[in-house]
């Protein structure tokens, strides 16, 4: 089978074939180890876009504040531990990550994933999660695994998110009743469970404070959409609950400013139950810090991020974070976008509103310590509210059948059992689906020889193989040619076949052998260049009855065709 000539090389390509070639693996590794590192020119622009960013950050801050509050004591890691996350890992991330204006701190998604392990494995281990965790997603960067969020389906990504939303309005439930949450780990389960043990007057008092704070972040987009309502309206009810001595549980007493750093204490005994959760733990920092990040990069004009650079600032912010008894971090899409439409071009921004934290627990950890644990309650719930978009909702359920499935799966499952468990299962979902799209494209056609009829024609038949020969569609061509009766030459044109896998193959070869053996010529007609090294491995051209059987041109093919036949004994 001849073979097509190749063009000729272009300007400078046998220079940097050369080039590429003569640097040794460890300098590609240094080289990449190298782009991981900061620069001075992730500070390139910030001359002059100082002011806004000072601006941005303070305002993301502010947005922060109630958030990392919340987080944290709805992990059950207590509201410190998110003020410390949101600080040291929001500093960390900011400088060793890929993305110019990438936000980083607690998430609901991290809190709906720590909360199940501090319930069975306390508090006293979150140290030692942060850490695994963060090393395993400092290892997936330097592996250069950044990319692989790009494989996750939109659907799978939109369910995820609806899944978060409604588990963190569902942690919130208890808080918003004045009561603790019941037993079960499953966010669902334990808001009914503390349900019935609600009681007056805790009950109207908290509910009170969840509305007031739900009115005044609803309605403060509508004075300014810069307005920031959350802090007022945390604000307004801690004010209101010290000044009237209302009986509802506050965040409580906070350290004021940094605790010191420290090692922690696990034997290999614990480090080895704590491995999985550290996995998905890692396994979520890793998807939702990439998602922000690309979300960030699509809105904004400061330039593309770089994914690998990404996981290793995620996964020192997650490894700082536990030496101060922190949570594992993630970019957070909210405080991102929020950072961006602010006016935040450079890392000073997300710089700026982890220094502003730091200041607010320096010097007002005794204000912070009177918050209602109602309030943050309710500021959650309308973040979980806000993190549903009714139009993106229809826009998936109404694209196509596979999409919804896709979609309402992920969701399902993310509230009912586990979110890294609804994300793989929503990919391997539209795996699923994909090919089998792919493998109805596919097709099998029997065509009419060209030319003017001859004698004999009737005993010859050509089959045109096209789109996807692979594991979801062979057996189904397989089917269609094995079958055919009362011919004497079989031409097989695989000139227009787009894919072709060992599977596919396989089958050829076995479809080949098996006409063979009955007698019947197989021709084989157009293997392309890249199909044609895993034919010759597999066996298609082995099973041949003859080398001159396979042909470049169908003319040919069908002239030695019918030749076969002329000859053959009548």
């Amino acid at each position: 089978m001849s073979s097509t000539p190749s063009g000729p090389p272009t300007a400078g390509s046998a220079t940097a074939g050369s080039a590429t070639a003569s640097v040794s693996p460890w300098r590609r590794a240094a080289r990449h180890l190298r782009s991981l590192a900061p620069a001075a020119s992730d500070y390139r622009d910030v001359r002059r876009t100082w002011r806004g960013d000072l601006a941005a950050g303070v305002t993301v801050g502010i947005v922060a504040l109630p958030l990392a509050l919340a987080f944290g004591v709805s992990s059950g890691a207590g509201a410190e531990s998110g003020l410390v996350t949101a600080i040291v890992a929001g500093f960390v991330a900011a400088v060793f990550g890929g993305s110019n204006v990438q936000v980083s701190g607690p998430t609901g998604a991290m809190v709906v994933v720590l909360g199940p392990i501090i319930a069975a494995h306390g508090a006293g281990v979150l140290a030692v999660v942060c850490l695994f965790a963060g090393l395993i997603v400092l290892a997936a960067g330097v592996l250069r695994l950044g990319r692989a969020v790009t494989y996750i389906p939109w659907p799978v990504i939109e369910g995820f998110t609806l899944g978060i939303a409604v588990i963190i309005f569902l942690q919130q439930v208890p808080a918003a009743l004045g009561v603790a949450p019941g037993p079960s780990p499953n966010a669902a389960i334990a808001a009914a469970e503390a349900i019935p043990t609600a009681a007056w007057p805790e009950l109207g008092w908290s509910l009170g404070i969840v509305a007031v704070v739900a009115a005044i972040m609803l309605v403060a987009p509508r004075i300014h959409p810069r307005f920031p309502g959350s802090i007022v309206a945390i604000v307004a009810v801690s004010a209101i609950a010290a000044g009237f001595g209302l009986p509802v549980d506050t965040i409580g007493e906070l350290p004021a400013g940094l605790p010191a750093p420290t090692l922690p204490n696990a034997d290999w005994a614990t480090l080895a139950g704590l491995a999985g959760p550290a996995f998905a733990v890692a396994a979520l920092a890793a998807i939702e810090s990439l998602l922000s990040a690309r979300v960030a990069a699509s809105i904004s004009d400061t330039g593309p991020y770089d994914a690998d650079r990404e996981l290793v600032g995620q996964g020192l912010a997650s490894v700082a974070a536990g030496f101060f008894g922190g949570m594992p971090a993630t970019g957070a899409i909210a405080r991102t976008a929020v950072n961006v439409r602010s006016g935040g071009r450079t890392r000073l921004a997300a710089i700026t509103h982890a220094v502003l934290l730091l200041l607010v627990v320096s010097f007002g950890a005794a204000v912070v310590a009177e918050i209602p644990l109602a309030a943050l309650a309710g500021v959650l719930m309308v973040t979980a509210f806000r993190m549903i978009s009714i139009a993106t909702v229809r826009t998936v359920v109404g694209s196509t059948r596979a999409d919804a499935i896709v979609f309402g799966v992920t969701a399902i499952i993310t509230v009912s059992f586990d979110l890294i468990y609804a994300v793989l299962i929503g990919i391997a979902a539209a795996a699923f689906f994909a090919l089998r799209s792919l493998a109805r494209s596919s097709g099998v056609h029997r065509e009419e020889l060209p030319g003017p009829a001859e004698p004999g024609d009737e005993r010859i038949a050509l089959f045109r193989l096209e789109g996807a020969l692979f594991f979801g569609a062979a057996e189904r061509m397989l089917e269609r040619v094995g079958d055919i009766r009362g011919v004497e030459v079989v031409i097989i044109r695989m000139s227009q076949l787009q894919i072709l896998d060992a599977t596919g193959a396989q089958v050829i070869t076995e479809l080949i052998t098996a006409l063979e053996r009955r007698g019947v010529t197989v021709l084989v007609k157009g293997i392309q260049t890249r199909h044609l090294r895993l034919a010759e491995r597999v066996g298609v051209i082995a099973s041949l009855r003859h080398q001159n059987h396979l042909f470049d041109e169908l003319a040919p093919a069908v002239e030695h065709a019918r030749s076969h036949v002329r000859r053959a004994p009548r």
